[in-house]
């Protein structure tokens, strides 16, 4: 981290162990996130609750390049459950922040376009022509509404291209709606 971590107490006594194990889950941050900047962690114990008992609140500040990463509300009358509790919460949300940053989106495959070109009706399988020529092969299962039977050489369909075994595939083969033509 650039900014040396930053532990505070509120309404809780200060103790080496406490500090030691915060400073411990701090450290380990860093292996889920490498550009960790700084970390800040509050640890309060408001007042007491009638039926509760006296809960510790842990708050996680975060600072990562672009971004803060906050952590607060983790509750449990065990000070050291709570602190598991955010800095598993804090560790989750610094992975999900990497992976935008790395931007691992999951990402849509192009919809094509083309014709039923051959059926073979008996066996349930056909080859439709994409609009740049290449040919690709589609059994009924690759069909996203399931109605081989009322398919027709000729057809316009939208499909998701694959690569099979065999060469080009189509799946999630739909029949274009006449209002799109």
């Amino acid at each position: 981290m650039q900014v040396p971590l930053q532990i505070t107490f509120h309404d809780v006594s200060h103790s080496e162990a406490l500090d030691k194990h915060i400073r411990e889950k701090a450290g380990k941050l860093e292996r889920f996130y490498t550009g960790l900047m700084g970390c800040k962690v509050v640890v309060e114990q408001p007042g007491l609750h009638q039926h509760k008992g006296k809960p510790f609140n842990i708050r996680i500040d975060l600072t990562v390049p672009g971004a803060e990463i906050v952590v607060d509300r983790q509750q449990d009358e065990d000070v050291y459950v709570a602190l598991r509790d955010a800095f598993n919460a804090a560790r989750r949300k610094l992975e999900d922040y990497g992976r935008r940053q790395r931007l691992e989106i999951k990402t849509h495959d192009p919809v094509l376009s083309g014709r039923v070109a051959r059926l073979v009706t008996e066996e349930r399988y056909g080859f439709i022509a994409g609009i740049d020529g290449r040919e690709f092969y589609f059994s009924a299962m690759n069909l996203a509404n399931g109605n081989y039977d009322h398919l027709a050489e000729g057809d316009e369909v939208h499909f998701l291209e694959d690569a099979g075994s065999q060469g080009l595939q189509a799946r999630r083969v739909t029949l274009r709606r006449h209002e799109e033509a």
